[in-house]
């Protein structure tokens, strides 16, 4: 359920979650939709995540996972190596493992104030 509490902390939120975690959303992508041109990974990211990055942002990102080994380039076209592949599965338990944590802070407050 969301509720719009000032919309400040929510957008940066959102900002932060996305520009700034970019990388988590290029792999994903790129599982969900196989080997794909760097030019159309903007587009897959709005299909399946609901926003649009910069492109200098996103080509800066796919660039630098390429060199470091979490994406390979053949014929101009990039996939997830098993590196990346990895790196998506610790980045998504770590979030999950936040989200809980601010689940149970939530849940122990919405309980103690009904009583």
């Amino acid at each position: 359920m969301a509720r719009d509490t000032g919309g400040g902390p929510l957008r940066r939120l959102e900002r932060k979650s996305t520009t700034e975690t970019l990388w988590l959303y290029v792999i994903a992508a790129l599982l969900l939709e196989g080997p794909t041109y760097a030019y159309n990974v903007r587009k897959l990211i709005s299909k399946h995540f609901g926003f649009k990055p910069s492109t200098m942002t996103l080509y800066t990102v796919i660039y630098r996972l390429e060199r470091e080994g979490f994406l390979k380039r053949r014929d101009n076209l990039y996939e997830v190596t098993e590196k990346g592949l990895d790196a998506l599965e610790e980045g998504v338990e770590l979030l999950e493992d936040k989200v809980q944590k601010l689940r149970r802070a939530l849940a122990k407050a919405r309980s103690q104030g009904s009583q």
